[in-house]
């Protein structure tokens, strides 16, 4: 049997203080724009150093894998030569609905053991041949006395990887770590805000395509989940009904005015939408209470592109019962004079999963 590969380490814990030196670029492939964040560590702080956004076409990026890696190449190298970084080194994410998580307790041993009885486990838990998967694994806790670890185990095609890989290298750079969302969104989290005993968190992040759901109970991840929806749903409904283009209803779904269509006319497409999407990630929770018996939600932070939709906050509570609030990601991160304030301002939640990748570094397991 082949030695368990890890996906370029992408099971890295995070201590609450940024743990690199010099410069760090990190590069979110979504799939309807990339975000780029150049940061340093000074003091023990993240400093953010530049911003950069940019649209994909629609189908650059197609069922979790980056199928045109030359026009994606191209929109990367565009968009990190405007920000002239210091660094050439990549940390990149994968998305989460194409990583398999699962979590096994299994018997205390050593750590050649203990990966040999990975591969084994991992072999009934993913329905891929493993050559072709990417796995990495983390001991989460230890349990019955100390006598068996439970053990987190991750794993994700090769050829998906791959094809985010090299878009970056198409770019001219090199990516020394890949992550995924779910981790990048609870580094952020835990970056900047305080974990509080007791308290079971949230954290919602709404993609073009997809919506992803991670539960933190004391600052721990209890539960993952994916939603097959996200922000084209807007764009879909607008360009239907209305006959706009996809970015004449980017313009609507942020509350804007396009030829004689404004908010009087967008508003209650929009709203079907978010009722949609709310049903959705209320039905994926559902798993989550089922597991945990009903506990209830503390608060749910939002981030992503689509969650400054007008009134998707606001309807969420309403529904869950539960305080729901825009992540800001740059919280507690210094932003220096180089970094676009502009951007930041108007899409800080889409920066949630770059500024967790920041707290990565080369040579992270």
């Amino acid at each position: 049997m082949a030695p368990l590969e890890t996906l370029l380490g992408f099971l890295r814990g995070f201590s609450g203080r940024v743990r690199h030196d010099g410069s760090r670029l990190t590069i979110d492939i979504g799939s309807s724009a990339v975000k780029v964040l150049e940061a340093r560590e000074s003091g023990g702080a993240l400093i953010v150093s530049g911003v950069g956004y940019a649209s994909l076409p629609p189908t650059a990026v197609q069922n979790n894998t980056v199928v045109d890696q030359e026009r994606v190449a191209e929109v990367i190298a565009d968009t990190v030569r405007r920000l002239e970084p210091r660094t050439r080194q990549v940390v990149t994410v994968v998305p989460a609905p194409a990583v398999i998580v699962k979590k096994v307790v299994l018997p205390v041993q050593n750590a050649q053991s203990l990966e040999s009885t990975v591969m084994v486990e991992a072999s009934h838990l993913i329905p891929e041949n493993l050559d072709h998967v990417n796995l990495d694994f983390q001991v989460l806790n230890w349990v019955d006395d100390g006598g068996k670890a439970e053990v987190l185990v991750v794993g994700a095609k090769k050829d998906i990887i791959n094809s985010y890989v090299n878009a970056i290298a198409g770019a001219g750079l090199e990516t020394v770590v890949v992550d995924v969302g779910h981790f990048a969104l609870e580094n952020m989290f835990e970056l900047n805000y305080d974990a509080s005993p007791g308290k079971v968190v949230g954290l919602i992040d709404v993609g073009a395509r997809y919506t992803s759901i991670n539960i933190l109970e004391d600052g721990r991840s209890t539960f993952t989940g994916d939603v097959p929806a996200g922000g084209t749903e807007f764009n879909d409904v607008l360009m239907r009904h209305l006959g706009v283009s996809f970015e004449e209803a980017e313009l609507l779904k942020a509350g804007g005015q396009v030829r004689d269509f404004g908010p009087v006319e967008a508003e209650p497409l929009i709203a079907n939408v978010v009722e949609f999407l709310i049903e959705e990630i209320q039905r994926n929770l559902s798993f989550f209470w089922t597991a945990a018996t009903e506990e209830p939600l503390s608060e749910i932070y939002l981030s992503g592109g689509s969650a400054v939709v007008p009134g998707f906050a606001a309807q969420l509570s309403q529904r869950l019962a539960v305080p729901v609030e825009l992540v800001d990601p740059f919280r507690r991160v210094g932003v220096d004079g180089r970094a676009d304030q502009q951007l930041i301002r108007k899409n800080g939640p889409a920066f949630a999963v770059c500024v967790g990748l920041a707290t990565r570094r080369p040579g992270d397991k």
